[in-house]
């Protein structure tokens, strides 16, 4: 069973990080959690789960402006061949979450590290990252320093490229 939103807060909470969380109505896309923008400060990701030929799996995390060129990113997070978007079996098998609440907090879930994480270079260099905490009905805000912290808890290395154009 995947965890929980509350186990997820326990696991931060034992490594000492301190996060906040604002509740909302489910958001599925960048365009929906913008409405909320200027009532939660920092950077808002948008979670790219992904694929190459071989079956390796990726979870890349960029701000919501970013523009990712899908065709050329496989160059640059390491993947066998060109990539596509995950199917949604996987992405709750490996992270333990459904399309529209695609985070990098799932990495939690992923106890086999099968997933490669990579945190966009740009999104870093906000103090503060929001990110769904599981579910699509709340937002956690984290310092980047902490959500560096949380990856490498879980066993994950935090690969942090440039990878949005």
């Amino acid at each position: 069973m995947p965890k929980t939103e509350a186990e997820l807060f326990a696991f931060l909470a034992d490594l000492g990080i301190a996060v906040s969380t604002r509740r909302h109505p489910p958001l599925y896309t960048v365009a929906d959690s913008q409405a909320l923008r200027g009532e939660i400060p920092g950077g808002h990701t948008k979670n790219l789960f992904l694929k190459d030929k071989k079956d390796n799996f990726f979870l890349v995390s960029v701000g919501e402006e970013a523009v990712v060129d899908l065709k050329q990113i496989h160059n640059l997070i390491g993947a066998a061949s060109r990539v596509s978007f995950g199917k949604p079996e996987m992405l709750m098998e490996l992270l333990g979450v459904t399309p529209g609440a695609v985070t990098v907090f799932g990495l939690i879930n992923d106890t086999e590290w099968r997933v490669k994480v990579v945190l966009d270079q740009e999104l870093m260099g906000h103090d503060v990252i929001n990110a769904h905490p599981l579910i699509n009905e709340a937002t956690t805000s984290i310092t980047a320093a902490d959500l560096v912290k949380f990856v490498e808890a879980t066993g994950h290395d935090a690969v942090i490229l440039k990878v949005s154009a």
